[in-house]
């Protein structure tokens, strides 16, 4: 399996991923945890990769089953 039908199989998946994180450093720099004391919001890798994760489970209700 080359390496670009890899990335068209799971395009989906890099789009929600990137779509999350920007959405997560949007949400750390605009309404983001001020004190420190919040675990994902306090930090912008942590806000980042957080909901990159998100948007990449969120996109995937998208992808139809091939079966």
């Amino acid at each position: 399996m080359g390496i670009k039908k890899f990335f068209l199989n799971n395009i989906l998946y890099f789009i929600g991923a990137m779509v999350g994180g920007i959405g997560g450093f949007f949400y750390w720099k605009f309404v983001g945890c001020a004190s420190g004391t919040c675990r994902i919001t306090s930090s912008p890798l942590n806000s980042t990769v957080y909901f990159a994760m998100l948007g990449a489970l969120t996109f995937s209700l998208l992808k139809k089953n091939t079966k």
